[in-house]
């Protein structure tokens, strides 16, 4: 009756959660492959970098960078400041893989937000390894958005449209997070963090130049505010 093994019962147990996932991941991916493609990248691209860098927004902001002129040291702090939201991430998430063994590395790597709120949140059931069901999470994931860019990528050659505000999906992504965890959280100081330097820095430095002071304000924000912050989700949640 229990021969069934730690990490089948945690996969069964993980793959339920993700199938909105799978939606959302498959719509975006295949999004993002036909933006590259269309912008002038073989489909391998969006396949490769869907695998290596796995960060939607970073992924799409990445399309623009290789286009434009070398700037090392510009894109190195463009993606540290995109995705430095993961260090809040991975603080939380320091106790659940506590004794995760070898997946663990994984677990770092493959973090997003759509796995953090999974991971995060889910009751793992009787039976269901703990470091498997996290695992499995994790890999599930990150297929659905490889698959969806790969498609993307491929199909993106063979269709012939006209692909003119195809670029605006990342904006209309942003938006859609936003409104997301606006929705989710129960005090917004996250959020008016982020509107605030946005606004501040757009009319401090203008729209080009505007991106990495806004993010640098916001990290430098969060971890101040860190404490107080954390308190508040804790009161929520309880």
């Amino acid at each position: 009756m229990h021969s069934k093994s730690p990490a089948v019962a945690a996969l069964k147990a993980a793959f339920p959660h993700t199938i909105p996932i799978f939606a959302g991941f498959l719509f975006l991916g295949m999004t993002y492959g036909v933006y590259m493609r269309t912008s002038g990248f073989s489909f391998w691209y969006p396949m490769i970098m869907s695998v290596v860098i796995f960060g939607g927004s970073l992924e799409f902001v990445a399309t623009s960078m290789l286009l434009a002129p070398f700037a090392p040291v510009q894109v190195f702090l463009t993606a540290v400041m995109i995705q430095a939201r993961h260090l809040f991430y991975g603080i939380s998430m320091l106790d659940k893989y506590k004794g995760t063994g070898w997946k663990k590395p994984y677990l770092i790597y493959a973090m997003c937000d759509e796995t953090f709120s999974v991971n995060y949140t889910a009751e793992i059931p009787e039976g269901a390894d703990r470091g498997w069901f996290y695992f499995f999470v994790s890999l599930l994931d990150e297929f659905y958005w490889f698959l969806g860019a790969t498609l993307g990528g491929i199909l993106g050659g063979l269709l012939r449209f006209n692909t003119e505000g195809l670029d605006f999906v990342m904006t209309a992504m942003f938006v859609v997070i936003f409104m997301d965890q606006w929705l989710k959280e129960k005090h917004h100081f996250s959020a008016w963090i982020g509107l605030i330097a946005s606004v501040a820095c757009l009319l401090i430095f203008g729209a080009d130049n505007s991106l990495i002071p806004t993010m640098i304000c916001i990290l430098v924000a969060l971890t101040a505010l860190r404490k107080p912050v954390e308190a508040k989700t804790q009161e929520a949640v309880k």
